[in-house]
């Protein structure tokens, strides 16, 4: 099973932006991939995914402020958020889209 480790997070005011970094234990050329959050008190949600061809979608959210991309070649994936609001403040998690373990989570705190 594929082991995640999700890094890139902290406190930024609103309307920063933060880059996140997933790096998975082997390679995932072959599965769609995707960044999750959950806020406190909220359930998990899909933030946006990416395919294995490169394609990507995005919760309507997120929508033109966050950006997901990888590199199959470092075993990658990486979600640039920018305009960020305090609504963003959650834990942030990468995974498989069908499924899996879940690795520790970055915290993204959007605060003044």
């Amino acid at each position: 099973q594929v082991q995640f480790v999700e890094s890139g997070g902290g406190l930024v005011q609103p309307g920063g932006s933060l880059r996140l970094s997933c790096a998975a234990s082997r390679s995932i050329s072959t599965y769609g991939m995707g960044w999750y959050r959950q806020a406190p008190g909220k359930q998990r949600e899909l933030v946006a995914t990416i395919t294995k061809g490169g394609s990507t979608n995005y919760a309507d959210s997120v929508k033109g402020r966050f950006t997901i991309s990888r590199d199959n070649a470092k075993n990658t994936v990486d979600l640039q958020m920018s305009s960020l609001k305090p609504e963003d403040t959650a834990v942030y998690y990468c995974r498989t889209v069908i499924g899996g373990s879940w690795g520790q989570g970055t915290q993204v705190t959007v605060s003044s």
